[in-house]
């Protein structure tokens, strides 16, 4: 089985990231986004695992060969659990392939036999980030574009009730 592992917090999924999760499975018979619980990254993620994992679900529903997992701990023992021989990372500018560059020597170190491939992002999506997202709904600012809208829709509920 040609399985590989797209990680990521996703808090909360963004176009970009759904961008990379539907050209990976293009390339593989199977695509298991990893979420992760994440609970230390910058004061804890703003929405569940549960809502996390959700949005990404029914926003790759089309997708056949992608199934959403939820995962705590290293990614390498992730991957071997799932029998995947490869983790999918994107890569929107030199700033990530410094971090990213980093973590794959590392995970290299734990498990040789799991590749680590990066899909560089569209033009489009170059600049669009997570942190970015929640930063522009904190502030009343539309996302629309950006996440799926039902993300669209949890932010802008979010960033009311926090004002």
């Amino acid at each position: 089985m040609n399985r590989a592992i797209c990680p990521g917090t996703f808090d909360p999924v963004t176009n970009g990231h759904l961008d990379v999760i539907e050209r990976a499975s293009a390339l593989f018979a199977e695509v298991v986004v990893a979420v992760a619980l994440s609970p230390d990254k910058g004061g804890g993620p703003l929405f569940t695992l549960d809502e996390r994992c959700g949005f990404i679900e029914r926003a790759v529903a089309h997708l056949s060969n992608v199934v959403v997992r939820p995962f705590d701990g290293l990614l390498v023992e992730f991957a071997q659990e799932m029998d995947a021989k490869a983790v999918i990372k994107g890569l929107r500018a030199v700033t990530d392939f410094e971090r990213e560059f980093q973590m794959a020597q590392l995970n290299y170190r734990i498990d040789k036999t799991v590749e680590t491939m990066f899909i560089m992002s569209i033009p489009e999506y170059a600049y669009l980030s997570s942190s970015a997202v929640k930063e522009i709904a904190r502030y009343g600012g539309s996302v629309k574009g950006l996440v799926p809208d039902e993300v669209c829709e949890a932010l802008a509920s979010r960033s009311h009730q926090s004002h």
